[in-house]
């Protein structure tokens, strides 16, 4: 060990009990559960925030919050978030503007967070 603290990364996504529609929200929900594990089972420390769609939330300013909550060493924006390209655009500007320094990583699957984050995080070691 090195003695520097893990880099922190931030998710972003989607609550998968709070998107409207027909369908069965469990499975992403235990999807994320296991890309949670898999921050742990590398050591890095990571923080979700995941919003609703259902119109409980100011998506805006949920997300602009956590950003502005601490310095982030990389963001991953989810999937789910990048379905409607409106969002997808305010959530990129508010990185930009809230989290500079940080990188930006795509996930393709709730359990491949880890996956898009490591792809931007420095080998141990190195940082």
């Amino acid at each position: 060990m090195t003695g520097h603290a893990a880099p922190r990364v931030l998710v972003l996504g989607l609550d998968p009990f709070r998107v409207p529609g027909p369908w069965d929200p469990a499975p992403v929900a235990a999807a994320i559960e296991e890309g949670r594990r898999r921050f742990a089972e590398h050591g890095v420390a990571v923080e979700y925030c995941l919003v609703g769609l259902d119109g409980g939330d100011d998506v805006e300013a949920v997300v602009a919050d956590r950003l502005g909550a601490r310095d982030w060493g990389c963001v991953v924006v989810g999937g789910g978030i990048r379905t409607d390209d409106d969002l997808f655009e305010r959530v990129l500007n508010l990185v930009h503007h809230r989290a500079p320094g940080a990188a930006i990583a795509l996930g393709d699957s709730p359990t491949g967070t880890y996956d898009a984050a490591a792809r931007w995080l420095p080998e141990p070691g190195t940082a």
